[in-house]
């Protein structure tokens, strides 16, 4: 930085998870919906008063069955929430990725069948939203802004730093299976650019020079 502050000076404004902005003091199994995903009345009621958010785990497993467990109890809770299996699409789609790190074109079909919609139909919802990974990722999924406002403060530049110290080319996958690495549009953090989505993490006020740091955290798992 021009002031002679380094990336370790700059604190992490928002160390919270992707959409826990502002006053909330959410756990990660809060925003996984374990406790904190509400129960749609059988009577009624609105169910935004329930949202999931998308959750991508370091830990994925491409083949784990849809769904068993502890997921088979979320998934019958998403399902009370919606009046019908259509509007449950979007949330079952956040827990099939979220187990499996990405949405194949079986897992897509197999969704379907569960919701008993047109295979057609989940396609199309599935690879019109960017949050769905169409295939697999890295352990960590690297997501840099590099719209107006964090263009601005050098995003690109943070870009280039990632995809040079993780050894990638953009949308590629590290030969490590660590790092995949790519360029959003916007994270909606504006009043802290250059922002940065991990997983389900974020990471404001990103400058190339604190790249290599923050790679090798999450070499050593931390983030």
């Amino acid at each position: 930085m021009s002031d002679g502050r380094t990336h370790r000076d700059t604190p992490f404004r928002n160390p919270g998870w992707a959409g826990n902005t502002g006053e909330f003091d959410l756990t990660e199994a809060q925003v996984r919906g374990d406790d904190y995903v509400a129960t749609r009345p059988l009577d009624g009621g609105h169910a935004s008063g329930a949202p999931t958010y998308p959750y991508l785990l370091a830990e994925k497993d491409p083949s784990a069955p849809l769904f068993e467990g502890p997921y088979r109890v979320r998934f019958d809770k998403i399902l009370t929430r919606y009046p019908d299996r259509q509007g449950a699409l979007l949330p079952v789609l956040n827990l099939a990725q979220e187990l499996r790190g990405h949405i194949s074109p079986e897992t897509m079909d197999e969704v379907a069948g569960m919701l008993g919609l047109a295979d057609a139909y989940v396609r199309g919802v599935a690879t019109f939203y960017t949050m769905y990974n169409k295939r697999p990722v890295g352990r960590y999924l690297i997501q840099v802004c590099t719209n107006i406002s964090c263009n601005l403060c050098g995003g690109d530049e943070v870009l280039a730093a990632f995809l040079e110290h993780a050894g990638v080319e953009l949308g590629g996958t590290s030969d490590d299976g660590l790092f995949t690495v790519t360029e959003v549009e916007c994270l909606a953090a504006c009043g802290f650019p250059t922002a940065v989505q991990i997983n389900s993490r974020y990471y404001e006020n990103v400058i190339p020079v604190g790249v290599p740091d923050l790679l090798d955290r999450l070499r050593r798992g931390v983030q």
